[in-house]
């Protein structure tokens, strides 16, 4: 059954039949293999979309019919839309990245990429984490990112001409640093396209998404987006080492992929998949040690000055602790534990979810409400952190009239930052003060809560979840994917006990209830 077929927008279920939904409305057989689910067919949006291309995809669009199968068709596009990425930077990289105050913000083109090739000592052949950034005091006198983001701009350095004044090297800083992460781009789109792999057409959202374009050279964020991505791929390929390296790798390029280990957690202990779950958790820390226990040996201080930088952090742009600091005047003494406090609260709840749904969330559901959680309570908020979520978002709420939704408000929050910098930097004031720039931050927290909210109903009614309408189960769960739950609490236990669990599980040769069989009597003699 397709999305034009089903009517989003009625009410789920009261909440005297939230526990006990009609099991007959959860698509539980499996849907038939080798097939391709086609957007155009199912999505109404997609639909309405592809009559711009003439209608939807015909024979030549399918699976092993043409040149053109999905990963090269997207990478293509991932590639145009980075392409026309570098043009909308065009105003800064020509001039108004190296003029003082308020043009780069005025364009909208602001990029950290060409400041910090010699705001950190590349310029002057510095190594980061080895050498202490020239002028430096404080927290900050060496490179503060993880080791793997501080190696791959190490590269981008080596690889940028050395003749020529400053600015021209910052120039060519930028475009080789953009280059590569178009590489990135190209990477998470082609993992993406085969983490569900009868919905590789899915990773379109990814590959035309405003916030690729705009943010994707603001800073380094798609390497560990790359990474992740690949790391749920062979997740779901049932390669589970593997998923833990490249998980491992990403969180030696940037924090956030760590968070990903919780949902596989909560998932695997649910289905009792607990050798897999150790040996992912076995790849990713095995990975991880072997990127970052070298530069801890070598210089503690300069390894440590990204998570003491970030602790010591205050409120900054894009959080919703600027807001509240705004709103009493004064700063909050114990800001570390009030974002402990909720993320403890948070991860709780989405742990209770996990256990408790009538029908195991799948992992990207999961997923995408964690990192989601650690974005809105983090101290800072910048408009590449959007990246961090889209890849996430596609897979966990594949409807391209959601996504439009929450991309337009990350992009209202993009353009706001951006004109109220200009505003507060530049001696004109072009741009928009503090109410409307608190504007444009509040949007952005409402459209992340409506996508959050989308997912959480899916997890609680599975029928409404656009990926299991045709009966699949967790096409990115790999050893997860219709496995036999061992472990539940709450509803799906009380459901469980009622014997009604069955209706929520997906047809298959396991049983889902995992009960042994009552053995036969013996025959008396």
């Amino acid at each position: 059954m397709t999305s034009s077929d089903r009517d989003e927008t009625a009410a789920p279920p009261g909440p005297g039949t939230a526990a006990r939904p009609a099991p007959a409305a959860v698509a539980t057989a499996a849907p038939p293999a080798n097939t391709v689910v086609v957007p155009a067919d199912e999505d109404p949006v997609a639909a309405a979309g592809s009559e711009v291309f003439g209608g939807p995809p015909g024979r030549r669009a399918l699976l092993g019919l043409s040149w053109w199968v999905p990963a090269r068709f997207l990478a293509l596009v991932v590639i145009v839309v980075s392409a026309l990425g570098m043009v909308q930077k065009l105003p800064c990289y020509e001039q108004a990245w190296f003029q003082p105050g308020s043009p780069q913000y005025i364009h909208a083109c602001y990029s950290d990429l060409p400041h910090l090739y010699s705001g950190r000592g590349f310029e002057a052949g510095l190594h980061p984490y080895l050498d202490r950034i020239p002028g430096s005091s404080g927290d900050l006198q060496y490179l503060e990112y993880p080791v793997l983001t501080g190696l791959f701009m190490q590269v981008a350095a080596w690889l940028t001409p050395g003749g020529g004044d400053q600015q021209s090297q910052e120039q060519w800083f930028w475009a080789i640093n953009a280059g590569m992460l178009m590489a990135c781009a190209v990477i998470a789109v082609v993992a993406l396209s085969r983490t569900h792999r009868r919905r590789p057409w899915d990773a379109m959202m990814f590959a035309l998404a405003p916030v690729l374009l705009l943010n994707g050279t603001v800073n380094w964020d798609l390497l560990a987006v790359a990474l992740a991505a690949v790391g749920m791929a062979w997740w779901a390929g049932s390669r589970p080492v593997w998923a833990g390296v490249f998980i491992g790798l990403a969180t030696a390029a940037k924090l956030y992929p760590l968070l990903l280990i919780g949902p596989l957690l909560v998932l695997c202990w649910r289905a009792g998949k607990w050798r897999e779950f150790r040996a992912m958790l076995g790849g990713a820390v095995g990975a991880w040690l072997l990127v970052d226990v070298p530069v801890m040996i070598a210089n503690w201080q300069g390894w440590s000055t990204f998570y003491v930088f970030s602790k010591h952090r205050g409120e900054d742009y894009g959080s919703i602790w600027l807001l509240l600091m705004r709103w009493r005047g004064a700063a909050l003494a114990d800001l570390d534990l009030y974002i402990g406090v909720l993320m403890v609260l948070g991860c709780a709840a989405i742990a209770w979810l996990g256990l408790s749904a009538p029908r195991r969330p799948r992992v990207a559901q999961l997923a995408f409400l964690v990192v989601a959680l650690f974005v809105l309570t983090n101290k800072v908020y910048s408009p590449q952190y959007s990246l961090w979520l889209l890849p996430l978002a596609v897979l966990a709420r594949p409807r391209w009239r959601d996504i439009l939704i929450w991309q337009a408000c990350e992009v209202l929050y993009t353009l706001g930052i951006w004109s109220h910098l200009g505003y507060v930097t530049g001696p004109k004031q072009h741009g928009i003060g503090e109410p409307w720039y608190n504007f444009a931050l509040v949007v952005h927290v409402l459209g992340t809560l409506y996508l959050v909210a989308l997912v959480v109903r899916d997890a609680l009614y599975p029928d409404r979840d656009p990926v299991r309408w045709d009966g699949s189960d967790d096409p990115s769960g790999g050893v997860l994917d219709r496995a036999p739950d061992v472990f539940v609490i709450g509803t799906a236990r009380y459901l469980r006990e009622e014997e009604s669990y069955a209706g929520y599980a997906p047809a298959g040769p396991e049983q889902w209830l995992n009960e042994p069989p009552a053995p036969e009597p013996a025959e008396k003699r």
